[in-house]
C-alpha cells in the first residue's frame, strides 16, 4: 500500500477513507452501481466484494457447491478481503449483507457499519407472518441443500415492491439462485450446532446504523428492532416512510447514500472518542500470510 493512497479522515484521525459495499442474497455487486458513484464522487476508495459462488451471469448454471455455502464461508472471504486492504473500512451491507457486516463487526473488522434492510442475526428471533409467506415454496422442499430463487411475483410482493414494474423486472434479471443452507442458517439458526448465524453483541466495537424501510416485507420493521435492540447503546435504527427492502436502487437512494456517509463522517467517530473504541480495535492489520 503506497503512502500516496492514504489521506486523514474528516475526524483528524490518520486513515483511508474506504468502504466496503456487501451485497445481499441473489445478488452482486452491480446492486452497488449508485452507491459506488456517490461515495466515489464524495472522495471515498469505494470496494464492492462478490460473495463467494455469486460471480455467474444471470440464467447460467451456478456452482452446486453454492447450495451448501454457510454464512461462515461468505464473512471468512470477506474477512480475508480486509485484511489484504490492510486497513479496517466502514462497511455498508444489505439483507443478508447486513448480517454479514454484523459478524465482520464482531470480528473487529469495521470503523463503522451501516445495515440497510439487513437480516437478523441469531440469538434474535425473527418470527413474522410476512416472511413465513415469502418462504412457503423453498420451506416445503429440502431447500437447506438446494439453490433457491423466489418467483418473481413472489419477490415483486416481498423485496422489490418499492420499484415500479419496469424497474423490478429488469433487476429480477439480474439475480441469481442462493445457498439454500444460508437461508437455513439464518430462518432457523436454533437448528444450527455451528452457530453460523450468532454474532456476540458484546464483540462488536463500533457504532451500527440501521436503516428499514416502512413497506419491508421480507425484513419488516419488527425484525430490525429486535435486532438493533440486541446491540444496546452501540446500534440506532431509523424507519424510512414509504421505502421498501431493495433500498440501494429505490428511488431515493441518494438520500439514504447521504445518511449513511454523514453517519461515517461525523456520528462514528464521535462514538469512537466516547467509548474509546478506536484504541479498543487498532485500525490498521497486517496482511493475510500467504
Amino acid at each position: 500500500m503506497n503512502a500516496g493512497d492514504r489521506t486523514r479522515m474528516d475526524d483528524g484521525t490518520p486513515g483511508e477513507r474506504t468502504i466496503m459495499l456487501v451485497h445481499g442474497m441473489w445478488s452482486g455487486p452491480h446492486v452497488w452501481e449508485n452507491f459506488r458513484a456517490y461515495f466515489e464522487a464524495s472522495g471515498y476508495r469505494v470496494v464492492t466484494p462478490t460473495l463467494r459462488h455469486h460471480d455467474v451471469a444471470p440464467g447460467a448454471p451456478v456452482n452446486p457447491a453454492l447450495a451448501t455455502t454457510s454464512l461462515a464461508h461468505y464473512a471468512d472471504d470477506l474477512e480475508a478481503g480486509i485484511r489484504a486492504l490492510g486497513v479496517r473500512p466502514f462497511v455498508v451491507g444489505h439483507s443478508m449483507g447486513g448480517l454479514l457486516v454484523q459478524m465482520l463487526a464482531a470480528r473487529g473488522l469495521a470503523r463503522g457499519a451501516a445495515l440497510l434492510a439487513s437480516a437478523h442475526c441469531a440469538p434474535v428471533f425473527a418470527l413474522d407472518p410476512m416472511v413465513a409467506w415469502f418462504f412457503r415454496r423453498a420451506f416445503l422442499t429440502p431447500f437447506w441443500r438446494r439453490t433457491q430463487l423466489p418467483s418473481y411475483d413472489t419477490m415483486r410482493w416481498g423485496a422489490l415492491n418499492g420499484l415500479d414494474e419496469e424497474e423490478a423486472r429488469r433487476l429480477y434479471a439480474t439475480l441469481i439462485p442462493e445457498s439454500g443452507r444460508c437461508l437455513a442458517e439464518m430462518a432457523f439458526w436454533y437448528l444450527d450446532r455451528r452457530r453460523a448465524a450468532h454474532v456476540d453483541a458484546s464483540k462488536v466495537t463500533c457504532p451500527l446504523l440501521f436503516l428499514t424501510g416502512s413497506e419491508d416485507r421480507l425484513t419488516p420493521a419488527s425484525i430490525a428492532w429486535s435486532t438493533a435492540d440486541y446491540y444496546g447503546g452501540k446500534a440506532r435504527i431509523e424507519f424510512l416512510r414509504g421505502r421498501a427492502h431493495w433500498l440501494p436502487s429505490e428511488p431515493g437512494w441518494e438520500e439514504i447514500a447521504a445518511r449513511v456517509e454523514r453517519f461515517f463522517r461525523t456520528e462514528t467517530p464521535r462514538f469512537q472518542m466516547e467509548t474509546g473504541a478506536a484504541e479498543a480495535a487498532p485500525e490498521h492489520f497486517l496482511p493475510i500470510p500467504a
